[in-house]
């Protein structure tokens, strides 16, 4: 991708199902499960570099001693700083004491993150402030074991307004009005109404106290706490959560719009956000390694049980296809397939831009995500000749025509390097354009003049980097033409479930709408659609329509990459440029379990979506720059 967009956030969760002194002699170490934690965290490090954090709940510990403990970050290299704390107990007290080192009670009641269960996060903030304070995970706290909270998650809610006045009139004070305190505070609201009716419940029978906290944790029904808090819950999460006496729970959204994996066995439970990375740090199968439905949760009871039960109503599924194409890492295996599927299904429509040219022309990506459905451009390039010289054959054709068809093969080429450390921290504006003007360089001295240069990309979406840096760049080699093919559609329409696209007036097919709009002499369609847009607000949640589609649905698809490509062509270029984009149909036969192209189409899972969509249109109509929910 060659404009930086924010990714969702990662989690990592560990429940460890046996005592410590178990891994201490199996593995020959206290810290195995935060070795394995933090590893978890390391290999997602792709969903959050501007914080990261971790907490720890040791179980069964007495009255008067510390059992929950927690350490965020926001420095500069978040997540090495949150592994060293974590850590450093371990290293200090087998430095100190090498004899008690391996004394799992010892550890456990000696060292300060030295427990059973382990909560770790991630954070690319989308919107908001930044700062340690700001990272996951979050605490409730309390004096009651079982009320104590720990929060983290991906996620965003598009109603996060109508649930902090929820929560106002339970009669609640909320501190702030960020999704992550409404969201942990109605879950603790819930959490104490399920605690009270317990208590109420033996209290009235003469137990006492101390014994009626047993009955609580052995009691509690998470599902119904989770039930209740979530009902009315309008986005896409996946949220993380310890209970201070030793339950945990992972819960995905109703439309599965942001994933989640798990594996357990006799002696670990083990929840990410992606699935190699349980792969990688665990060394099992991926036949092992479940997904939690969407509307369900993976629950963990204090006595190690673990239930993957129904929280929500199902709706239709449509997971994120966006993550599939740029967020996740290309390791899953499915991924790695999808991926490549999506450069395959573009083959057809570069073979009708360089007129089936092969010879004469030179095929590349930009260094990012892309390079899987490179591989999978090139394989259906190599396919397409190698069908050529079968029909060749076939037809009888002469010798020498043959032995030219089996002379062409696709040139590849490495032409794109990005400098991905170099940072833009100058005052002056016209300085840092320049400098990001030349974040990418080139490889220089292997394309002709007669040479038609097509370069993959995973996605456009504002065209700056484009303009501004890429086929400038590109330019100075000296083909004829240059051909940017995108393995996503058009970004048309904004996200609002974790990712940082909720500004309409920045995608460049928006833009390219809009002058088409204004070329065509329809500005009165904008106006009806701004009306309606603002009378959508008027309507109950679930009655919204997204309107913005009508602009989209009065332009063809073919004239608006026709006008993206006039936008993002820089002044003076020698090159023809031309833009390609993926089809729908095309996403959909490559993600095939993964359909959720609200960004492409509009269609979105939630109601919260198309007012998302109605609120960014809106904003940008009367000129405002700023969050649409």
């Amino acid at each position: 991708m060659s404009d930086k967009i924010g990714h969702e956030c990662g989690i990592a969760a560990i429940r460890l199902l046996k005592p410590l002194d178990y891994y201490i002699e199996k593995y020959g170490s206290p810290s195995y499960g935060l070795d394995k934690l933090t590893l978890l965290m390391e290999k997602q490090y792709n969903r959050g570099q501007d914080g990261a954090g971790a907490a720890v709940i040791k179980l069964d510990m007495p009255p008067g001693n510390p059992y929950i403990f927690r350490t965020r970050s926001a420095s500069e290299n978040p997540l090495v700083d949150v592994r060293n704390r974590l850590l450093e107990p371990f290293v200090s007290a087998f430095n100190k004491n090498p004899k008690n080192y391996n004394d799992g009670k010892w550890v456990k009641d000696n060292l300060l993150f030295a427990g059973e269960l382990m909560l770790g996060h991630l954070r690319y903030g989308t919107y908001g402030s930044s700062g340690e304070t700001f990272c996951h995970p979050f605490l409730r706290q309390n004096n009651w074991m079982t009320r104590n909270l720990v929060l983290a998650g991906n996620f965003n809610l598009t109603n996060n307004n109508e649930m902090f006045e929820m929560l106002v009139e339970l009669g609640q004070h909320p501190r702030n009005r960020t999704d992550t305190v409404v969201v942990m505070e109605k879950i603790g609201h819930f959490l104490d109404e399920a605690i009270d009716a317990i208590f109420r419940k033996y209290k009235s029978k003469g137990l006492e106290h101390t014994k009626i906290t047993n009955c609580i944790i052995n009691e509690l029904d998470l599902n119904m706490v989770l039930r209740k808090a979530t009902r009315a819950f309008d986005g896409g999460y996946v949220m993380a959560g310890m209970l201070g006496h030793g339950d945990l729970f992972v819960l995905r959204d109703p439309a599965g719009i942001r994933p989640a994996f798990y594996y357990h066995d006799d002696e670990i439970v083990v929840v990410t956000s992606e699935r190699p990375q349980i792969q990688t740090a665990l060394d099992v199968p991926l036949d092992n390694i479940r997904e939690i439905d969407p509307g369900h949760a993976l629950i963990v009871k204090k006595d190690g049980l673990v239930l993957h039960e129904k929280i929500n109503e199902g709706v239709k599924k449509l997971p994120c296809s966006f993550e599939r194409i740029y967020f996740s890492r290309g390791t899953d295996q499915d991924i790695y397939k999808e991926r490549k599927a999506l450069g395959f299904s573009l083959v057809k429509r570069v073979l009708k831009s360089i007129n089936y040219d092969i010879e004469n022309t030179v095929f590349s990506y930009i260094p990012n995500t892309s390079e899987t459905a490179f591989y999978g451009l090139i394989d259906g390039l190599y396919a397409y000749s190698s069908e050529q010289i079968k029909r060749a054959i076939e037809n009888k054709e002469s010798q020498s025509k043959i032995n030219k068809l089996l002379s062409v093969r696709p040139r590849v080429e490495k032409l794109m390097y990005k400098d991905g450390k170099l940072r833009t921290f100058i005052t002056a504006d016209e300085d840092r354009t320049d400098l990001v003007a030349k974040v990418y360089d080139t490889t220089y001295g292997v394309i002709k003049p007669t040479d038609t240069l097509v370069v993959i990309d995973d996605s456009i979406v504002r065209g700056t980097t484009l303009k501004r840096s890429i086929l400038r760049i590109l330019d100075r080699l000296g083909m004829k033409k240059i051909i940017v093919v995108s393995t996503a559609p058009q970004i048309r329409f904004p996200d609002c479930y974790g990712i940082d696209m909720s500004k309409m007036g920045d995608f460049v097919a928006f833009e390219a709408a809009i002058k088409l709009i204004h070329e065509k002499g329809k500005n009165e369609l904008l106006n009806q659609v701004y009306q309606a847009a603002i009378d959508d607000e008027d309507k109950a949640p679930k009655d919204s329509v997204n309107e913005v589609k009508k602009i989209f649905e009065s332009l063809l698809t073919d004239e608006i990459s026709e006008k993206i490509t006039q936008i993002v062509t820089p002044e003076n270029m020698n090159a023809e440029v031309e833009i390609l984009y993926q089809s729908i149909g095309g996403l959909h036969k490559a993600c095939t379990n993964h359909k959720g192209d609200w960004y492409f189409t509009g269609d979105y899972p939630t109601p919260g979506g198309n007012r998302v969509a109605n609120r960014s249109f809106i904003n940008f109509i009367e000129n405002k720059n700023k969050r649409a929910y």
